[in-house]
């Protein structure tokens, strides 16, 4: 299999050179994957692409790709794109060009790829890893609220470094992703491509790692970038909410198909009790038809048209139980209401339980994972010791 590490670059003439040097080194201790590089220089003014082009006569593995700068997120795109479509990759790494990230770990990473993962982040924030020591209280604020404003307002919940740069994604997760769909030009692409890789159905793993602050060239986070970030975080949530909105909207529809077969059994003399069973199972299959085909239509199937079936016709009863039962309970203790009040509210209860069940039990996304949990993903790397963080 083919891994090609993508190297987005700007003004990294003093690290580009010695950063190729050791991902070289590495190469032999890489067993699962022919090791690429291709370097994507957003037409860096100090001559990295220059240094670049001469390094690649005696490295035949290394790739060029030039482009105008626009962002950390737009250079990323064009390279995992290249590394898809040109270079045919079976696993693409993203990595910094200043040695903030040890190319000893590349090989932890893909390991992980070669398991089963679709998507390895090399984690300051699980136990294990670590931040500079010497970091400012800013910078460390910096990164803090950074992932907090990932995980909470993104909703990115279940990874602890959502703004980590040093990631190992398989070619099959990225074919699933449309890239140039993605509008961020900046930091927020990390964050972004996290989101959509998750919709996707992404087995998410976390390995420790080791960041540790450059020591030539500069920085090339500014403000621009922070607004940017921010302003997609809260994107994301709001389209994360859409499928709140649909959901919401499926059920004003079954309220209505509820009420409407209701009404109509009633007027055919059906006995109330009776109506009430079959209005409420017709709205349930309203429900679950629009929403398996509309409202969680992007999510990742894990599980066959059949089983999602079995779930749902398990969710349907639960919920045909709690709306029955609170029917019922109106009725009994006021014999002389009317039934279509008492319907309404029972419908509100069992609405509440679809929707928490269907979400998340029926439709439910694919739980992401950190090397620290126990479970299917964990259970091999006890055995790999070729896994754990190399010593300085």
């Amino acid at each position: 299999m083919k891994a090609v590490i993508v190297l987005p670059t700007y003004n990294e003439r003093d690290n580009i050179l010695p950063l190729l040097a050791a991902l070289r080194t590495e190469e032999p201790n890489i067993r699962d994957f022919r090791l690429e590089i291709l370097v994507v220089d957003d037409s860096s003014p100090d001559g990295t692409g220059e240094l670049v082009r001469d390094a690649q006569q005696t490295m035949p593995n290394l790739h060029l790709l030039i482009g105008q700068k626009k962002g950390l997120g737009a250079a990323y795109i064009r390279g995992i794109t290249h590394a898809l479509d040109i270079l045919k990759a079976d696993a693409v790494l993203e990595m910094d060009a200043d040695f903030s990230h040890d190319p000893r770990d590349v090989k932890r990473l893909l390991v992980n790829i070669a398991y089963g993962a679709d998507f390895v982040i090399g984690s300051r924030y699980v136990p294990g890893g670590t931040i500079p020591g010497q970091w400012s209280l800013l910078r460390r604020l910096n990164s803090s609220v950074g992932n907090f404003v990932a995980r909470n307002l993104a909703g990115l919940t279940r990874v602890r470094d959502c703004t980590a740069g040093f990631r190992a994604i398989s070619a099959a997760l990225l074919h699933r992703i449309d890239l140039k769909s993605l509008k961020v030009q900046g930091y927020a692409f990390q964050v972004t491509l996290l989101h959509e890789a998750i919709i996707a159905g992404a087995r998410v793993v976390e390995i420790p790692v080791d960041f540790t602050d450059r020591t030539a060239g500069e920085s090339k986070l500014g403000i621009r970038d922070i607004l940017e970030f921010i302003l997609n975080a809260a994107q994301i949530r709001l389209r994360s909410n859409t499928t709140f909105i649909k959901f919401s909207l499926v059920g004003l529809s079954g309220v209505a198909v509820n009420l409407i077969v209701f009404s109509a059994l009633l007027s055919f003399g059906f006995n109330k009790l009776l109506a009430s069973a079959l209005a409420i199972e017709a709205s349930i299959i309203g429900n679950f038809i629009l929403n398996n085909q509309w409202t969680f239509k992007d999510r990742a199937r894990s599980e066959s048209l059949p089983v999602r079936g079995l779930k749902f016709n398990a969710v349907s009863l639960i919920s045909l139980s709690v709306s029955f039962g609170t029917f019922m309970f109106l009725q009994t203790i006021h014999p002389d209401g009317s039934p279509v009040l008492h319907q309404l509210v029972g419908i509100a209860p069992a609405m509440v339980v679809n929707y928490f069940m269907n979400s998340y039990w029926t439709f439910r996304r694919v739980k992401s994972v950190t090397q620290e949990t126990r479970g299917p993903m964990s259970a091999f790397q006890e055995d790999l010791t070729n896994t754990k963080k190399p010593q300085p």
